[in-house]
């Protein structure tokens, strides 16, 4: 886990969660620019994935281990004592549904961008029949996930950056899989139990990983106070380095200010 502080005058504090195959270091760019406008950033990698592990990377035993390493980083940054959000991508918007259901959260917002909650791209129902056995059998076993960085974002120099990127995983095991067909199960299956959070969905318009269908079906599940869906025509998976991602990002940061000013906080233009 990782803190990063603004220079400025501090408005709230971000816990930022990355999605599945990377790791904290794709986030330089998004850290600064919460930085520069005043807010602090806690934030790591996810087990199994970064620097957490060299010898299993791309496999975990149980979805929980997400969930418990992210509500460490909620409580490190409790101890800011500013307004609390939460960001999470694709899988890591997954883990933050996932916290949510399961246990309290004190947080001012959450913003989701391209959720996992269904995939475009599933295995054929053979291998997926297979992965049941070897779930049990040899749940360690890898296999290519799959996922390419020309699906992910349109960005040619986030493209270059991620070919060469020792960290970046293009294999999981067979139980990383099937716990991730599990958790897309159980947050959909519970949808209604999500607290009654301000939410922000961005999703990616031409997504070629998470099925917008889903996430969008997902969304109007739900029954919260506060509650907003933005979709970005022509944007891949990550919107927040599709060459749009300034225009992301202050979208997002409209939604964060809005909510402090709901709370009573005084935003400099």
């Amino acid at each position: 886990m990782w803190k990063w502080e603004t220079e400025e005058q501090p408005k709230g504090v971000i816990v930022m969660v990355h999605g599945a195959m990377e790791h904290h270091g794709r986030y330089g760019w998004l850290i600064e620019m919460w930085r520069k406008s005043g807010f602090h950033i806690v934030m790591g990698d996810l087990p199994g994935q970064g620097m957490t592990s060299r010898a299993n990377r791309g496999h975990i035993s149980s979805f929980n281990e997400y969930i418990d390493e992210v509500k460490d980083w909620v409580q490190a940054a409790y101890q800011f004592d500013l307004p609390l959000f939460i960001l999470g991508h694709s899988m890591g918007g997954l883990i933050a549904i996932r916290l949510l259901q399961e246990m309290e959260v004190e947080t001012a917002g959450v913003i989701l961008s391209s959720p996992c909650l269904g995939m475009v791209h599933t295995p054929p129902k053979m291998v997926d029949m297979v992965s049941h056995g070897l779930n049990s059998l040899a749940p360690s076993l890898k296999f290519a996930s799959g996922l390419t960085v020309e699906m992910a974002t349109r960005n040619e120099e986030v493209r270059r950056a991620d070919k060469e990127d020792v960290l970046y995983i293009n294999k999981v095991s067979v139980r990383w899989y099937r716990e991730l067909l599990q958790a897309i199960k159980t947050a959909n299956l519970k949808a209604e139990d999500m607290p009654d959070v301000p939410l922000l969905v961005m999703q990616a318009g031409d997504d070629l990983i998470v099925d917008r269908k889903n996430v969008r079906k997902w969304f109007h599940r739900l029954d919260l106070s506060e509650m907003h869906y933005k979709e970005w025509p022509d944007l891949y998976h990550e919107v927040f380095n599709e060459p749009e991602r300034e225009e992301v990002f202050h979208y997002a940061k409209g939604f964060v200010e809005n909510r402090l000013r709901l709370l009573g906080y005084v935003i400099e233009k």
